[in-house]
């Protein structure tokens, strides 16, 4: 089997679902195929989430060709510091560029909070922290760009859409700090059962990618267990973290029911019972 083969197309669900998280740009095919490839199988709504200025304004304008494709829009926590220190040895795995400093980033920032005014943009985010790819000369511009999107998504009443890369504490920090918007997604939910205990009690939504099918997550699928059904999501980030059995193979929308059987026998519910919990889940997070 070729890794770069996609996997096949699962049995439908028999309750439509969302998909609360993926990047229709970095797949393969139209978003008109991926759409109907998605749909086949019941996943009848997409949340389109960009990572950059440029992504943003195609989540944007791709939610407004598509009643059924909503959009994040917001700089990934990685590209805040490529915008201010630059990327002269391609830490960020996104090509070389030149440092803009402080005035590039409030420029950028300006374009997400532009974006986010309008009506098919449901969402601010990626943002957050990310530890893993970001040394600590880039925390500062990460955190100034995670509260700068902390208060556009409060002042235009729309759910904040949070990527926490081995930075638990200090996002949740930031966060309790700042004051969290009214709608707050973990996206890729990446903590074990005591923070999705904290998060459950301040109220955030945990959305699951297909990497809680992993044989070496279990901490996820424990967070997963203790996750109240009224906050839990799912999302493919297609095109990455594809569900077992096709670890490395292409992730798109039409792979939710694989991860979404997976988190039914975590939870001991019935499929269709799962399916219409996170249905509601989506639109009430997304306020759609």
């Amino acid at each position: 089997m070729s890794r770069s083969e996609a996997p096949p197309l699962p049995e439908p669900l028999r309750v439509p679902v969302a998909d609360s998280h993926t990047h229709l740009d970095m797949q393969d095919g139209t978003v008109e195929e991926g759409l109907a490839r998605a749909a086949a199988v019941n996943v009848t709504t997409v949340v389109q989430v960009g990572c950059d200025v440029k992504g943003s304004h195609w989540a944007a304008e791709t939610a407004a060709a598509h009643a059924n494709v909503h959009a994040a829009v917001a700089l990934h926590p990685n590209e805040a510091p490529r915008i201010v220190h630059g990327d002269p040895d391609g830490w960020s795995r996104q090509g070389a560029r030149e440092a803009g400093g402080s005035a590039a980033l409030h420029e950028a920032l300006a374009e997400i909070d532009a974006l986010a005014a309008l009506p098919h943009v449901r969402g601010v985010g990626e943002t957050g922290l990310d530890y893993f790819r970001t040394g600590p000369e880039g925390m500062a511009a990460q955190e100034e760009s995670f509260r700068a999107h902390i208060e556009i998504a409060k002042r235009h009443g729309k759910a904040l859409v949070i990527h926490d890369r081995e930075a638990h504490a200090d996002v949740l920090r930031i966060l309790a700090d700042a004051g969290a918007p009214e709608r707050t997604v973990f996206h890729c939910y990446s903590g074990d059962a005591d923070m999705a205990r904290v998060c459950a009690e301040a109220g955030y939504f945990m959305s699951f990618a297909g990497n809680m099918t992993f044989k070496n997550a279990q901490p996820l699928r424990d967070a997963l267990a203790v996750a109240p059904l009224e906050l839990v999501l799912v999302e493919t980030d297609a095109p990455f973290l594809t569900p077992a059995p096709y670890r490395g193979r292409p992730n798109a929308p039409y792979l939710i029911p694989v991860t979404l059987r997976a988190m039914a026998a975590v939870k001991g519910l019935d499929e269709d019972v799962l399916a219409e919990a996170i249905a509601d889940n989506t639109a009430r997070a997304f306020d759609y």
